[in-house]
């Protein structure tokens, strides 16, 4: 036995009860496929769609199709059947409490007294000694155990493949009736356990795999000790972008597989929804039923900000089912000492990541640049020292007005402009902000937290329950916890460039007695700039491939899942060089 694993006993399934749901033969497929993918679907509701996953629903559209029932066993005579014609049932759905499972066969096939489970495939027939893969045997060997359990004789199954248009014939020999029978027991006995198989060595499997982006297995063995870099695999390109509406009194309806949104100002616009990842509603903007309920059927956030930006909320519609991340996460967070462990690491990644923001953009006089970054350095360190919450605010609090203090120095101030004066900065204050720079970081930090809200969400956590942040009404602390490494270098990184390439200037700013704020056309520009970073494609300081910053959120939204249920010893923070 190799030394770094250890010896594992293995347990019979507990018995079945009333309670216990049945497991669907699909998932006792998966589970012989790989036993971490039928964990992530079956027990934590994960799915991604893929272009593999819609092709399987076309081969399955015309067997899903319920047709005539399958006649009772002991209407099956073999003496009378062998003169009848052959007797088909579509889309049959069968259960046992004895086996633990539910299936739903595409075809059953009655001929001669005997009856065989046909299940389709997408693709072609492989290549292999037993003519089939070993999970679709399994699952058709299943089907073949429940028509057995309603009375049926049943010898052999057929697995049909669409694509070449074969059929593999399967027997139920002893050998494949256990098989199938003990990957019940140990996909129940994993369910019952609570814990999740971990990730495949090294696998071909999982660069194909619909669930690479949620298991992340390559990015898991190599923050647990692997000394194999992982694959390019969890960067899946953006194909669907965020849809900002910020003209006032626009109105949003849908149209087919379109939002159409009217707006006086700039005519008729439409979107596809397959083109759109959120939506996000800044002021007076209209939405109808319609739009947003074909919005929530396709699990599309909205998000609603006030005309200036500050972000109120979100919708969004039944939302992840994930009930075991979330029961991990509201573990900790009661966890005073844990909360204290995870609070010092997210503290210190912020200052490293300030401290990363002074030294690429530094314009004033380097021995002040020197003191600035060496006081940082010394902020992360006793961060990491903390003995109490309190003690870690104020840390965290000195080294904001040292790197607030030292801001100014970042700016490259306009061409001079008559009656303009340049953008001044001394200290960060807000509600309201008191200057163009201020009202800038403001509306940076809504939108970072509309961001980071929609993808702690998406991962099945929630974004109300952090471990930093105190809980408050409508705050969304996880969130707010997870985005502090990112404010450095996502929304003060925008604010510098957004000033010091003069796409914002400052004549796009309003000054009044209630503070200072964007013009609409400011804020439009604004906007953009911060979408723009957002898509930007950065190397991922840990596992080395690129990746765009908006997918960057994601990435880690799900290693914290991964931190939650405890398969890292600790979170992995966001931490550029």
């Amino acid at each position: 036995m190799p030394a770094d694993e250890q010896f594992e006993l293995r347990l019979p399934a507990p018995p079945a009860s009333g309670d216990t749901p049945l497991v669907p033969a699909r998932m006792v497929n998966e589970f012989v496929y790989c036993p971490r993918l039928a964990y992530l679907m079956w027990t934590q509701g994960e799915w991604a769609e893929t272009g593999d996953t819609v092709e399987g629903r076309r081969a399955h559209a015309r067997v899903d199709r319920p047709g005539a029932p399958l006649p009772a066993p002991d209407a099956l005579d073999a003496d009378d059947a062998a003169t009848a014609d052959r007797i088909v049932s579509r889309s049959l759905t069968l259960s046992s409490e004895k086996l633990g499972v539910i299936a739903r066969l595409d075809l059953a096939e009655a001929a001669d007294g005997m009856v065989t489970p046909v299940d389709y495939k997408r693709g072609k027939r492989p290549h292999v000694a037993r003519g089939a893969y070993e999970p679709e045997r399994v699952q058709v060997c299943l089907q073949g155990l429940l028509l057995e359990e309603h009375g049926y004789r049943v010898a052999e199954g057929v697995i049909y493949y669409a694509e070449s248009r074969e059929r593999v014939r399967v027997a139920f020999d002893d050998d494949l009736r256990a098989a199938a029978r003990t990957a019940v027991g140990e996909l129940r006995l994993a369910v019952a356990q609570g814990r999740i198989p971990p990730p495949l060595k090294d696998s071909p499997k999982c660069p194909r795999c619909a669930l690479v982006t949620v298991c992340l297995p390559d990015e898991v063995r190599a923050l647990t000790g692997s000394s194999l870099a992982p694959r390019t695999i969890a960067v899946p390109a953006d194909a669907a972008l965020p849809l900002v509406v910020q003209s006032q009194r626009a109105r949003i309806g849908k149209d087919g597989e379109t939002l159409k949104i009217a707006d006086e100002e700039q005519g008729e616009t439409r979107v596809r929804f397959i083109d759109i990842s959120d939506v996000a509603l800044f002021g007076n903007v209209s939405i109808t039923t319609p739009a947003l309920t074909a919005l929530f059927e396709r699990e599309i956030p909205v998000t609603f900000h006030s005309h200036g930006g500050w972000f109120r909320g979100i919708a969004h519609g039944v939302g992840h089912r994930n009930v075991e991340v979330r029961t991990a996460q509201y573990r900790v967070s009661f966890d005073d000492t844990a909360c204290l462990r995870f609070a010092r690491d997210l503290v210190a990644a912020k200052i490293m990541n300030q401290r990363t923001i002074l030294r690429r953009n530094w314009r004033g006089a380097p021995d002040r640049r020197r003191a600035v970054l060496d006081r940082l350095r010394a902020a992360r360190r006793s961060a990491g020292n903390a003995g109490t919450p309190a003690a870690l605010l104020g840390l965290e609090g000195d080294a904001a007005a040292a790197y607030f203090r030292a801001f100014a120095g970042l700016l490259k101030q306009p061409d001079d402009e008559a009656g303009l004066a340049p953008f001044r900065f001394e200290a960060r204050n807000r509600r309201p902000p008191a200057d163009p720079v201020n009202a800038m970081l403001s509306l940076a930090y809504a939108m970072l937290t509309r961001h980071v809200t929609i993808a702690v969400a998406a991962v099945g956590l929630d974004p109300y329950r952090g471990f930093y942040h105190a809980p408050r009404y409508g705050r969304p602390a996880l969130a707010l916890d997870l985005m502090e490494p990112f404010r450095p270098v996502v929304a003060d990184s925008v604010v510098l460039t957004a000033i010091n390439t003069g796409e914002v200037r400052p004549g796009d700013f309003v000054v009044g007695a209630t503070g200072t704020a964007l013009t609409q056309a400011g804020r439009r520009r604004f906007v953009a700039a911060f979408e723009r970073r957002l898509s930007q494609e950065t190397t991922h300081p840990v596992f080395g491939y690129q990746v765009s910053m908006r997918r960057m959120l994601l990435v880690q939204a799900r290693l914290l899942t991964r931190f939650l249920l405890g398969e890292l010893p600790r979170y992995p923070h966001y931490l550029p060089r």
